[in-house]
């Protein structure tokens, strides 16, 4: 209470006025600048990309009360995760993330990076957010549509390039909040060079006690609140030869224990990653990128009864997890007009589900922790290899980009041992397959502020090894695997207009896309609390799409966008006509931007989506919803801000799932924070 009092005082104190001792110039934070998306393998000016391409700075990022990245991104129309709940408190298996309307599973149909390396689970395809806090982000790049041209299985609906602060000089930024929920937050960066040599450590601790995601009226005895404990530390080392060559060495561990909202179910995951590489720019630009991971996940499962008074131990798992990979680029520059790509890149996977099976006991209260009475241990690889080119031509209002990519993606190895008795290696089929993928753009520059643009371009994304072997579970729904599954195939389509104007700083896209997935795999509902993964006949997803940003008045900024997906199954033997699940056919936002030298800043962020389904057969459906966040900042001398925010202002009840029992969105929370940054010039509003 104290901390929900203390945080509204003090956003009353942003906006009444009080003088700051800083005077520092108002920068618009959503400024029409030139860009360069470098999701596009050849880093592109935004205004030359025949897709539509968001780039969120890091202090357009900072402008959201959460502190979740995947929370931040939904300022963007289409953005979600597989269900409405943030990252946070949800499950991991449920934090694939969707662009496009095309939806998810526990898998992305969104590929994610992190400078230029992927960052999806390698075992499963959902996404660690936590390993994204606030300081370690610089920005993000959403390139939406077909992009397995360039970047192979995963990018059916899109990709979302992170990038990290690189290392500079001597500089310390400092961030701690607290707010509703138990949140605890704090968070360093620093950076230094001395002679040829820069370095960056980024030290990051959060914890929240979270909320009870089940619905007031369905909770019993066995629900409590979700919360998390993480911590998350990043490191960057360079070594600059001279102004044609560097090499650098990263490595990042991140550490989370989560409560799943019952008294028996939890989880925790411990995650390093390591990559290293080396620029050099002679003869054209040479890049080489090698990159790891090795990943323990564990989990527990249950079963309740229907009055939530008995909740009863089914099944302990734990999955560890290795990757390997890497990837060469060339890039030259052919006479005034061209550019030309070339590259491979490899992606090895060894991954292990260890799953025992709990059975017997008896009741203490409200739990039964029974005994293990079998086990299963299944192994498995993966490994994708892809070659690609990529041309870029500018003349005059033209441009024009074209890019092919072949891949030879392999799942094999796959054995299982199941309480004694061993299946052998033959217990699963390998498969393998041959993907071709091209992509052609045009973009026509009509005049200084109107730009054309049409793009067409296929993709494919290969079945996890949790999709094709491990049982999933999701409240009191279970999803069983399925190790016949076969890629899922796209087509994409996209044409649209760009207008920009100096006029108040003013930048408007409006895209109509069109995309097509062939053999998608859903998890396919067989009884009430049993689903199976299969591959559907076809879905659907077509629409439009708008984004916009424009600073009318220099105290003033305002952006949001808006989508329209028909999504919908529309071949196969079941769901033909029904929508594809977790995807609003309707979705916008709108924000607002208000700064002041004296006052600070005030943000706004309001968010509509309207309804959509939580499974295949559309019988378990989830009401639209309004939110709005709203967050303040305010210079205290040279080198700190105050923050304060507050998310779902208005206190909505927002439907998350129906796994059946109906679970919540988060509800009205308050936090306030600090951030230091010792750098003389960096604070400015």
């Amino acid at each position: 209470m104290f901390l929900r009092v203390h945080s509204m005082a003090c956003c009353l104190l942003c906006a009444a006025g009080l003088r700051s001792q800083s005077q520092q110039p108002v920068v618009p934070p959503h400024s029409v600048q030139q860009m360069t998306v470098t999701a596009y393998r050849i880093p592109t000016p935004v205004e030359s990309t025949a897709t539509s391409t968001n780039v969120l700075e890091q202090r357009q990022l900072q402008s959201m009360p959460s502190p979740a990245l995947d929370d931040r991104l939904r300022q963007i129309p289409g953005v979600e995760l597989y269900r409405r709940t943030s990252s946070l408190v949800a499950n991991p298996t449920t934090q694939g993330i969707t662009l496009r309307g095309l939806g998810s599973t526990a898998a992305s149909r969104t590929l994610v990076l992190n400078d230029g390396v992927p960052v999806l689970d390698p075992f499963a395809g959902y996404i660690h957010w936590t390993e994204f806090p606030p300081l370690s982000v610089h920005s993000v790049e959403l390139v939406r549509g077909a992009a397995s041209d360039l970047y192979g299985s995963n990018a059916l609906s899109g990709v979302i390039h992170i990038l990290r602060p690189q290392p500079t000089s001597r500089d310390l930024q400092i961030e701690s909040s607290g707010g509703g929920e138990g949140l605890r937050e704090a968070s360093m960066l620093a950076t230094d060079s001395q002679g040829p040599w820069e370095a960056l450590l980024n030290l990051h601790w959060l914890v929240t006690d979270g909320y009870t995601l089940v619905a007031p009226n369905l909770q019993g005895p066995v629900d409590q609140a979700s919360n998390l404990h993480s911590q998350f530390a990043y490191s960057d080392v360079r070594r600059r030869f001279n102004s044609d060559a560097s090499v650098f060495l990263r490595s990042s561990v991140m550490n989370e224990a989560r409560g799943n909202g019952t008294l028996l179910q939890d989880n925790a995951t411990r995650l390093w990653r390591y990559a290293g590489g080396t620029d050099w720019h002679r003869a054209g630009d040479w890049q080489l990128r090698l990159f790891g991971s090795k990943e323990g996940y564990r989990q527990s499962f249950s079963s309740i009864n229907s009055a939530r008074t008995l909740e009863i131990l089914t099944r302990l798992e734990r999955t560890p997890a290795q990757e390997l990979g890497g990837s060469m680029l060339w890039t030259h520059t052919l006479g005034k007009y061209g550019i030309i790509l070339l590259g491979s890149d490899v992606h090895d996977v060894r991954a292990t589900d260890l799953e025992t099976a709990i059975g017997g006991g008896v009741a203490t209260g409200h739990t039964n922790i029974g005994v293990p009475t079998g086990y299963t241990d299944t192994t498995a690889r993966q490994r994708q290899t892809g070659i690609f080119a990529e041309a870029l031509y500018t003349r005059g209002p033209w441009t024009v980009s074209a890019a092919v990519r072949g891949d030879h993606a392999a799942t094999f190895d796959g054995d299982q041992t199941a309480a004694g008795s061993q299946k052998g290696a033959g217990a699963y089929a390998s498969t393998a397959e041959d993907v071709a993928n091209p992509k052609l753009g045009l973009v026509r520059r009509i005049n200084p502020h109107i730009a054309l643009s049409a793009s067409a371009g296929r993709a494919f994304r290969v079945p996890t090894l949790n999709e094709l072997y491990r049982t999933g579970q999701v409240g009191q729904i279970v999803t069983q695997p399925n190790a016949s599954l076969l890629p899922e195939r796209a087509l994409g389509v996209e044409a649209g207009v760009q207008f920009e104007s100096s006029r108040g700083n003013t930048r408007l896209h409006a895209s109509f896309f069109w995309t097509e997935v062939n053999r998608p795999i859903v998890a396919v509902t067989q009884t009430t609390a049993i689903n199976l993964r299969e591959n559907l006949g076809q879905i659907r997803s077509r629409g439009v799409s708008l984004d916009w940003q424009s600073t009318p008045l220099q105290w003033l900024t305002l952006g949001g966008g808006y989508q329209l997906a028909n999504a919908t199954v529309t071949r196969g033997p079941i769901d033909i006509g029904n929508w594809i699940p977790e995807v609003a056919h309707n979705m916008a936002t709108l924000l607002v931007d208000l700064r002041s030298n004296r006052w600070g800043v005030l943000h706004a962020t309001g968010r509509v989506s309207g309804h959509q389904y939580d499974d295949d057969v559309n019988v378990f459906r989830l009401s639209g919803y309004f939110r709005l966040d709203l967050s303040a900042e305010r210079n205290i001398g040279r080198h700190a801000v105050f923050t304060a925010g507050v998310e779902n202002a208005f206190n909505r009840s927002i439907q998350a799932g129906r796994t059946p029992v109906l679970t919540l969105a988060s509800p009205q929370d308050f936090s306030a924070g600090l951030r230091w940054n010792f750098h003389p010039n960096a604070i400015s509003h």
